[in-house]
């Protein structure tokens, strides 16, 4: 019997012009490049020049599937964007992106889940097309977390960058089997109680002003790890499959030692692990589809490759989505 998948037709990234090596906060912050390399892995990350938006990444990254996908933006019928940083509190920048990319039919909206905001996206874009609400979205992710930064603060300051991934998800035939292509099972997770782990201290109702960004790095690797794994493990269930049959992990890219922990726990070898945090830090919502976009333009993924990709972020919200490549 013939169903409908979301397959990835395309991806993309963009990252700002300006890179921000480790060496950089040892000047300001009472660190150092062997201190942050050992407690993260980051070794660089890319800032946002001034002028430039959470929507201008989203945008630049969006043309960028585009091309890979050779799909037009006028065949796209929607466009979500992943963020928790949009250049205004309305609208949302999924329009802006809309309208940057000259789309003036379907529909466009923001999806707010922090670090697991794209996995959320992605779920929703999913649903979607099932729903047969849309043939062609855009999911995007893409945040300027160097805005929200507190820059005397060495434990969240040193961690974060800015940069955008996207891809062009598009409704395919397939056979209802776990070989199909295409988005195979999504596990979507959230625990408010958790909120005091990672927060910003602002916001338009409470504050009226952006805020900082707060964590307690030790509380949130400790449930990382572990709720990481557990939904990992959901979302292959999900789709009558195990670890063993996952071709590659395409983790949230937060900390080094984070995505060790969560692939040993699911008994999977590093080699078929993507990490880009030396290179891009914590990008937020942005970093898993530009991990994901950075490995497909490496040449890394065959068709029909499977995929897990998973997430965790404030809120505490986490969650996986299996895809066939």
């Amino acid at each position: 019997m013939k169903i409908i998948r979301p397959v990835i037709r395309g991806a993309g990234h963009y990252l700002p012009a300006r890179c921000v090596e480790n060496s950089e906060f040892a000047t300001t912050l009472d660190t150092s490049d062997e201190w942050i390399v050992s407690r993260s892995g980051i070794e660089r990350r890319h800032i946002a020049a001034d002028g430039e938006f959470t929507s201008h990444l989203a945008t630049h990254a969006a043309r960028a599937a585009l091309a890979d996908a050779g799909v037009a933006a006028d065949e796209i019928d929607a466009v979500i964007v992943a963020t928790s940083t949009p250049d205004y509190t309305f609208p949302a920048v999924a329009t802006q992106v809309q309208a940057q990319l000259g789309i003036t039919t379907g529909f466009a909206f923001d999806i707010q889940a922090v670090c697991a905001g794209f996995i959320f996206a992605l779920a929703n874009a999913s649903g979607l097309i099932l729903a047969q609400q849309a043939k062609r979205i855009l999911v995007i992710g893409a945040e300027t977390f160097s805005r929200i930064m507190d820059p005397t603060d060495r434990s969240t300051a040193v961690l974060f960058g800015d940069g955008a991934g996207a891809i062009v998800l598009e409704a395919q035939e397939g056979s209802g089997a776990n070989t199909d292509r295409g988005v195979l099972a999504c596990d979507l997770n959230s625990d408010g109680r958790y909120l005091d782990l990672l927060y910003v201290d602002g916001g338009v109702s409470r504050t009226g002003t952006a805020g900082c960004l707060r964590m307690q790095g030790r509380e949130v690797f400790r449930h990382a790890v572990e709720k990481l794994a557990t939904t990992a493990q959901a979302a292959l269930a999900k789709a009558d499959l195990t670890a063993a049959d996952v071709d590659w992990v395409v983790p949230h890219q937060a900390n080094l030692r984070i995505i060790r922990g969560t692939a040993q726990k699911l008994g999977l070898p590093m080699e078929r692990v993507i990490v880009t945090v030396q290179d891009h830090g914590n990008t937020s919502a942005a970093s898993i589809p530009l991990a994901l976009s950075v490995a497909h333009a490496q040449g890394r993924f065959k068709r029909g490759d499977l995929i897990l990709t998973e997430a965790i972020g404030g809120g505490l919200s986490w969650g996986a989505v299996a895809l066939r490549w």
